[in-house]
């Protein structure tokens, strides 16, 4: 009988093994991947996440801390702790408070924290906990998209000055408002919706620029769970703003409704980061805000029925999904488990569905927006890569879209020509992905084949 033959797929022993691994990360060809190969992003964000940690302390440590903002934060959430809940009444050094009741709790928090809000550097940590967090949640959506290449990962969360600043530097609660708003989308990615509508609406109850993801939202509960689905959601979301802002009802619910839900302030001409271009009599004109909001409007309607589209398509294959996951618990363990982990890859790509017509959402709402600050770059910031390569531009005019609104968003203080930039490079977006959308519109044929 001639010997048995020897596995030749795998090493017999831990040290074979181990140099197996040595190889493969030593070779080239795996770095190239690591760079290039979209399978291979997850690599590139476990390092991010290493850089990060060391980078965002050397920013704390290193860099000047300048107030702005967070004084004023504290003096608003002191007051409500002394009693005060009329909103008409709450205010700090920078102005009457205007955020929502969720950004009073949260800051309430940071203010026992940090000793009353003196302890600025524990603030500092804290927020960089937070940034932290901020990019693992990202993270997870570009690797369960698989969209984009992993340098560009790279290069956009390693470069950008403004909005590592904006976290660990100034503490805004335009950061605090996007970490629950990417919880959220993750939440939705996976099918909790009730789950997503809390973390949404509690992101909402932080910072209103939240709402400017509701268009697709609103689609995206029709065509995934129906009338009745989506009435549950709207009073989840409605039920958590009532419960959030109660106290601040009860004294002034005119005061509250009018405070922490204008949306017809007027912003000040010499912080606009967008419309330095305009002379000043027209950024404040009533008829221009008129005709921003009609234009929203306007972009809105044209991409809607491609968002239904691609919202049907993602509704379809995760029922698809479910019936398939339901007939799995009669097949064999072993051939149960790897039909899951293929159907879960599959399903991890047509993420992509949901994805798309969110992030545009919220970009034709920043294009349109009266007035952008400076923090107000982290509203879109993370999602540009994944914009950028749903648009049909080659790899160099993606990579100078990047880099020019990096440039201008870092621009101070603005000027005409950094605020036109801002604004030559959302036009090209937008052409983009209005001409791409019937490139990439999912067919029947495809949507079958993904659920295969």
């Amino acid at each position: 009988m001639p010997p048995p033959r020897r596995n030749q797929h795998a090493p017999a022993t831990p040290t074979g093994r181990l140099r197996t691994a040595f190889s493969m990360v030593t070779s080239p060809q795996f770095w190239k991947s690591v760079i290039l190969d979209p399978e291979r992003i997850s690599i590139m964000a476990c390092i991010l996440l290493v850089i990060e940690v060391v980078l965002n302390i050397f920013v704390i440590e290193r860099v000047r801390y300048t107030e702005i903002d967070w004084k004023a934060y504290m003096q608003e959430v002191e007051g409500v702790l002394n009693g005060t809940y009329d909103y008409s009444e709450l205010k700090g050094d920078t102005g009457p408070l205007v955020y929502p009741a969720g950004f009073v709790y949260v800051y309430m928090i940071f203010y026992y924290a940090t000793q009353q809000g003196r302890n600025i550097k524990i603030a500092q940590y804290i927020f960089y906990l937070l940034y932290i967090i901020l990019l693992m949640l990202v993270f997870r959506i570009y690797i369960k998209t698989k969209k984009i290449p992993p340098f560009v990962l790279f290069l956009s969360i390693i470069t950008s000055y403004r909005v590592h600043s904006i976290f660990v530097l100034r503490m805004f609660n335009d950061p605090i408002a996007m970490i629950f708003l990417y919880a959220a989308i993750n939440c939705f990615m996976d099918g909790r919706w009730t789950l997503g509508s809390i973390a949404y609406s509690f992101a909402v109850s932080i910072k209103m620029n939240i709402l400017l993801f509701a268009p697709a939202l609103l689609i995206l509960y029709l065509t995934s769970l129906g009338k009745k689905g989506t009435v549950i959601q709207l009073s989840i979301c409605a039920a958590l703003q009532l419960l959030l802002g109660l106290p601040f009802l009860i004294a002034n619910p005119v005061a509250y409704l009018v405070g922490a839900f204008n949306v017809g302030r007027v912003f000040m001409y010499k912080w606009t980061v967008n419309w330095r271009f305009l002379p000043e009599e027209i950024f404040v004109n009533r008829g221009f805000h008129l005709f921003l909001l009609g234009l929203h409007m306007l972009l809105l309607a044209l991409f809607l029925p491609e968002w239904i589209t691609y919202f049907k398509s993602f509704a379809r294959l995760r029922q698809v999904k479910d019936d398939l996951f339901s007939k799995q618990k009669e097949k064999p363990t072993k051939k149960k488990s790897n039909d899951q982990k293929q159907m879960k890859v599959n399903m991890d790509v047509t993420s992509r569905l949901l994805l798309l017509p969110l992030f545009t959402a919220n970009l034709i709402g920043i294009t349109c927006a009266r007035s952008l600050h400076y923090q107000f770059y982290v509203w879109y910031y993370h999602t540009l890569p994944y914009l950028v390569w749903s648009c049909p531009f080659t790899i160099p005019m993606r990579l100078s879209l990047l880099g020019v609104l990096e440039l201008c968003w870092n621009t101070y203080p603005s000027t005409d020509m950094s605020s036109a930039g801002i604004h030559v490079c959302h036009i090209f977006l937008l052409l983009g992905l209005f001409c791409n959308r019937f490139q990439s519109r999912p067919t029947e044929t495809e949507v079958g084949r993904a659920a295969m």
